[in-house]
């Protein structure tokens, strides 16, 4: 065999060798790729089932099946029925997913109380208040739309007794009756005695603080006018006075109290009557007059058991300064001190 056949089986045998090289590096990118692209694409692939309205044990078994992950928040509702029950889902049902994903559940706890309590004894201020805070509650932990399961009834009713003026003497439903729903709470609240006699302070003489001060402590009806000095008198205290002071009477009676105006006053000062027409209450609830001064100092002018009509309180304020009327703990009006009113 001469030396070209032997260099052209050579050169045979290298290309055969190159070509599989060649083939096998082909083949190892393309199982390469499909790797790559198994790995990207991940795994399984899954849809997400419709589970509201479905019992919370099998819901997670059902999730479980489709190796889903739940991830549960709970949420008061206005029902004891739906305890358990799933309320929402996220990602919706039908969605595609991957398995292993997280399922959002908003599952419901039931009512935030399941029995009516025992108010009797109560005073029915603290029990409006408690109701408000307690169902108000609901918005922050998820749902603002949840109605108040506990509703007074209003008017309320109101009788006569020896109780403390708004303290609850009957109630229905009953303590202790089981809640399934909104209810519809009725209470019988006490006007205190029928028949409160009073003794009226004297506060001739008593210049506006004093006299607002008395007013508070005692507790009585009342009803400020304003008028001129007159000669012998002193300029801002109660210079009238009807029924006069060391009078026996119905806590019922209103007190008239004339005070006089000062002829002069200090710049940007104003002498005047804060004058608030209110609706008459059963029996007195706690009643507060602040000012707020252009500089922003906050100051208490009368807190006094008031049982509503027109209410009528002397000030003497800088002039911009802000009168605050509130009703248990609730401001109901608001209004600035003017010199050209």
């Amino acid at each position: 065999m001469d030396f070209e056949t032997i260099e052209g089986k050579v050169a045979g045998n290298l290309r055969i060798f190159l070509s599989m090289a060649a083939g096998l590096m082909a083949l190892m990118a393309i199982v390469a790729i499909a790797v790559f692209f198994i790995f990207i694409r991940g795994e399984e692939q899954t849809m997400v089932p419709d589970i509201r309205d479905r019992d919370l044990t099998a819901a997670l078994l059902e999730l479980q099946v489709k190796h889903l992950n739940p991830r549960i928040q709970l949420r008061f509702t206005q029902s004891s029925a739906d305890k358990g029950q799933i309320l929402e889902q996220n990602p919706p049902p039908g969605t595609i997913v991957k398995a292993g994903r997280e399922i959002h559940l908003v599952v419901s706890q039931g009512v935030m109380i399941n029995t009516v309590e025992n108010f009797i004894g109560r005073n029915v201020d603290e029990v409006r208040m408690d109701l408000q805070v307690m169902f108000s509650s609901l918005g922050a932990l998820g749902d603002s739309s949840v109605p108040q399961l506990l509703n007074l009834r209003e008017p309320l009713m109101y009788e006569f007794s020896e109780e403390a003026p708004g303290t609850i003497l009957q109630q229905r439903p009953e303590p202790g009756t089981p809640i399934s729903g909104p209810t519809v709470l009725e209470l019988v609240v006490s006007r205190g005695s029928e028949n409160i006699m009073i003794l009226i302070p004297d506060l001739l003489r008593l210049n506006m603080e004093d006299a607002l001060e008395q007013i508070g402590r005692t507790g009585i009806d009342f009803q400020f006018v304003l008028r001129p000095i007159r000669t012998g008198e002193t300029a801002g205290t109660v210079v009238a006075q009807s029924p006069p002071g060391g009078t026996t009477t119905a806590s019922t009676t209103r007190v008239a109290l004339t005070v006089a105006v000062p002829e002069t006053l200090d710049a940007n000062e104003v002498y005047g009557l804060f004058t608030y027409n209110m609706e008459r209450n059963p029996y007195p609830l706690w009643l507060s007059l602040d000012s707020i001064s252009p500089e922003g100092e906050r100051r208490r002018l009368l807190t006094v058991q008031y049982a509503g009509g027109l209410l009528a309180v002397p000030y003497r304020q800088p002039d911009g300064a802000v009168l605050i009327l509130t009703l248990v703990n609730r401001e109901i009006h608001r209004e600035t001190v003017n010199w050209m009113r």
